[in-house]
């Protein structure tokens, strides 16, 4: 167990502070950072976050809630993507400034001289990296050379593919903080990533409960839409089609429960480098006329809000995003157990988890949400209970916030 890890909140903020932050949840603490609050700032912080790329992913939308729910006095949000802008990107850039295609290959050390000219002009106080990989590194040398006040990395995950790597550990003593969205994340980052605890902050993921809701509506509409009977069990995913999401466990999972109950229908939501394979196995499996392929989607709380049971299959994660938005929307989750999912997601209370890789588990916990109503809507019940209690999008957006400044005003005084 990795002790010291700090809540990205003050610990000091009081119940009437204009923190935010939801101190119930038994934040860990950090004594090298101290608790100052900064409810009335002198001035909004310039914080560029750094990205790869902006698809329609959990970490990706993560941070679209975030810059759209910060204090304009307290953050002024940019976002530089070293490809393509991606979905996502494309819709922000008319209400931020979004920059792309700063990375001209994978050993392009010419992005570090642009990036900190960049940064400069921009006069950021803050620079954010989000996710590990090129970004991490590029992200935070080129924060180095441009002699930026506060530079930390938000991460999102645990081990293959996003494994933080040899390289950027060497980074480390330039770092301000590492953001972890879960305990069990924080206690990874120290105890795997050997990064030291005193930088490690725990911010746990939120979602907007009110864009993500129950609607009977939306779960009307989207049967039509696919064409599919209004009684017709509904399983979905929400995930990029990358190989750690393990979408072809859920395909067999479809296949295993259609022959049990073939009016199954099963929707794939998200896009990306394995959309052939996916597609080859839904051919392989004989299930075409039972799964949807429906890509990158801007229309997400509503194709939540349609599913019977919200299912996520992946090898590795830290605090997936996309449960939390289905929990939010009243709908009962099937997982593997990985990351901090069982923080989450409490067996036979608001769903069911297997472990990574358990066909069986998995399409046993899917095929009694759908044959059991009654359970099924209690459960989503109770998901959206525990998202509203834990899962606050306002509570992570002042977590940010504090985060943010408090380490700002250390490093301006010991300037």
């Amino acid at each position: 167990m990795s002790p010291d890890l700090v809540c990205g909140a003050d610990s000091e903020c009081g119940a009437n502070s204009e923190c935010g932050a939801d101190h119930n949840q038994n934040p860990l603490q950090l004594n090298a950072i101290e608790p100052k609050l900064v409810p009335f700032p002198l001035r909004p912080l310039r914080t560029l976050f750094v990205i790869t790329s902006m698809p329609v992913g959990g970490a990706e939308t993560l941070l679209v809630n975030l810059m759209r729910n910060f204090r304009t006095s307290h953050i002024v949000p940019m976002v530089a993507c070293l490809k393509e802008k991606g979905p996502l990107g494309e819709e922000i850039a008319k209400e931020f400034e979004v920059t792309d295609h700063w990375l001209r290959g994978k050993y392009d050390i010419g992005v570090v001289h642009r990036m900190s000219r960049y940064m400069v002009y921009q006069r950021c106080d803050a620079i954010i990296t989000v996710g590990a990989g090129d970004k991490m590194f590029w992200g935070r040398l080129a924060a180095r050379y441009a002699s930026i006040p506060v530079v930390c990395s938000a991460l999102h995950s645990t081990g293959w593919p996003d494994g933080v790597g040899r390289l950027n550990r060497l980074l480390t003593p330039i770092t301000d903080a590492f953001i972890a969205v879960a305990k069990p994340h924080g206690e990874f980052l120290v105890d795997y990533e050997r990064f030291p605890a005193k930088k490690v902050a725990v911010i746990p993921n939120g979602v907007d409960t009110e864009r993500f809701q129950p609607n009977d509506d939306f779960r009307r509409a989207v049967r039509r839409e696919l064409g599919i009977s209004f009684t017709a069990p509904l399983t979905g995913i929400v995930a990029a089609l990358r190989p750690e999401k393990n979408h072809r466990l859920f395909l067999t999972v479809a296949a295993k429960i259609i022959e049990r109950q073939p009016d199954a229908h099963f929707v794939i939501v998200g896009d990306g480098p394995e959309r052939g394979a996916i597609e080859a196995a839904v051919e392989d499996l004989g299930i075409r006329r039972s799964v949807s392929l429906l890509g990158s989607r801007s229309d997400t709380p509503r194709l939540l809000a349609s599913l019977d049971v919200f299912a996520l299959t992946s090898h590795n994660e830290a605090s997936p995003v996309s449960i939390l938005e289905a929990l939010a929307c009243g709908v009962p989750v099937v997982s593997t157990r990985v990351g901090s999912v069982s923080e989450t997601v409490h067996d036979q209370w608001n769903g069911f988890t297997a472990e990574p890789g358990d066909c069986d588990g998995i399409a046993s916990g899917i095929l009694r949400l759908l044959r059991d109503k009654p359970t099924a809507d209690q459960m989503g019940r109770n998901g959206r209970e525990h998202v509203q209690t834990h899962g606050s999008l306002r509570t992570m957006v002042r977590m940010y916030e504090q985060l943010i400044h408090r380490i700002y005003d250390q490093n301006q005084n010991r300037s």
